[in-house]
């Protein structure tokens, strides 16, 4: 059973959401209210400025006061609201009506002159005790033509009014509420079942191991949002198998290189130790050894210098190198071994190169190394170098068997051999292409081979201007 916490995706986007479903309807539900406040109150103040108004008319069709005082009744009940302020008095005298059942003080307030117009404007603010909204307004009203001036004294208490925006205020908070928790119940449903698709990555990459490297994430059903990230995963495990295979298939490799000096070792040494020996016979085992010995030595610089060129992103100190001087030495240096096959240099080399010195000697060397050891006898072995604006080309071609394109390519892969009956001049342990390759992705450049249908082999190295 899956267990949410605060630390849950699904988790903190339904809280994100509720918030912010909780901000927007009390936002809409605070106007909403603020509205109808407004519209009620608007609606209370025009109900009395019309209330007034008829006030002033009927006291313009009496004949004077009296009549007024002998029919009371008829202006208290005229505003309607129970609580409602009704005061009626002549100017400078007490009142004749007076209706407050609340006995409120009436602000301080200007009467508006007879002939003149009532309006909102004319209407003043105050409040209850218990802090009801009230609205007064004075107004002066003439009584008939001659009866004499009359001052009304009126206010409007918004009691039914504030019962019902607490009635709709309770609504509203309730609304909120409700809107909110439907809110967050669906949007966690949505979210689980929007992500559902990332469990079923999740799930997926869980059973990938390394004896199971050939699954990948689902790309065909993933959402638009997951295909980046599933595309970019299976890519990663596309390279993480490559690597996989790659380093198994070198381990295999390495182990098998190494078991043929290490059985030589032991086989010699248990012959030798089955009886005794002469001294002659000790010194040569132990001459077999030391070359066995520098064999495995050799093999072990070589996966030395290539697992320090796979993770080593620094850059090579390099500095100009006359070609000519350079290609003269390599042929100088290998001219016994080549002799030795009936092989002979065509050396031509101009221009200049940058490149660090021993890393570029080492790859030019293992390139004539190979043709030596591959090439037929009695064959010339040219050597190529000239610089360009882009950089330097060195090129070493010789003759051998007639080779498929394919198989010059596999040529570079570590601990990569031929057939055996080409390689009975020289030992070979199958790295010096490989680390040939090395050096020059460590210089950025390029390594690369061709075959021809007549049997040459034309290997071409690319060092690019030093930046």
């Amino acid at each position: 059973m899956k267990r949410w916490t605060l630390r849950s995706l699904t988790v903190q986007t339904t809280l994100f959401f509720a918030l912010i479903s909780c901000l927007v309807v009390s936002a809409l539900g605070l106007y909403l209210y603020s509205s109808a406040k407004h519209a009620l109150e608007v609606r209370a103040d025009y109900t009395l400025v019309g209330r007034v108004d008829r006030f002033r008319n009927l006291l313009h069709d009496l004949y004077n006061v009296r009549q007024m005082e002998e029919r009371p009744a008829i202006f208290e009940s005229m505003l309607g609201n129970e609580r409602d302020v009704r005061i009626f008095q002549r100017m400078g005298e007490d009142p004749f009506i007076q209706v407050n059942p609340d006995h409120m003080p009436p602000p301080s307030m200007t009467p508006v002159p007879v002939g003149h117009e009532l309006t909102i404007e004319s209407l003043h603010p105050g409040t209850r005790a218990d802090g009801i909204r009230v609205r007064w307004v004075s107004a002066l009203a003439k009584i008939g033509d001659q009866g004499g001036v009359v001052k009304i004294t009126a206010a409007y208490v918004m009691t039914q009014e504030s019962q019902m925006l607490a009635a709709y205020r309770l609504r509203v908070m309730g609304a909120i509420v409700l809107a909110v928790l439907l809110s967050t119940l669906m949007g966690f449903m949505l979210l689980k079942r929007g992500l559902k698709p990332l469990g079923i990555m999740s799930r997926r990459a869980a059973r990938i191991t390394p004896s199971n490297l050939t699954l990948r994430l689902p790309e065909n059903d993933a959402p638009s949002e997951l295909l980046q990230l599933a595309t970019a995963c299976n890519a990663m495990l596309d390279r993480l198998q490559a690597g996989y295979e790659h380093l198994s298939q070198f381990s295999a490799d390495l182990a098998h290189e190494i078991r043929t000096p290490v059985n030589i070792l032991m086989g010699q040494t248990q012959v030798a130790l089955g009886q005794s020996r002469s001294h002659a016979e000790y010194e040569q085992l132990l001459e077999s050894n030391l070359e066995e010995l520098t064999r495995l030595a050799h093999i072990v610089e070589n996966i030395l210098f290539l697992s320090r060129t796979d993770h080593d992103t620094t850059a090579v100190d390099r500095q100009p190198l006359d070609l000519s001087d350079e290609m003269e030495k390599i042929a100088d240096y290998f001219e016994g071994l080549a002799q030795e096959r009936d092989m002979y240099f065509d050396v031509a080399a101009t221009g200049t190169a940058h490149a660090n010195a021993i890393m570029w000697r080492r790859a030019v060397n293992n390139l004539v190394i190979n043709a030596i050891r591959h090439g037929e006898a009695g064959t010339c072995i040219r050597l190529r170098a000239e610089a360009e604006p882009s950089g330097a080309t060195v090129t070493v071609e010789n003759h051998g068997q007639p080779l498929s394109q394919n198989e010059i390519d596999r040529m570079f892969r570590r601990f990569y051999r031929g057939d055996k009956s080409r390689t009975r001049y020289t030992e070979s342990n199958g790295l010096g292409l490989a680390i040939v390759t090395a050096i020059m992705a460590i210089h950025g450049g390029s390594a690369d081979a061709r075959a021809f249908d007549d049997g040459r082999i034309r290997f071409c190295l690319k060092f690019p201007t030093s930046t």
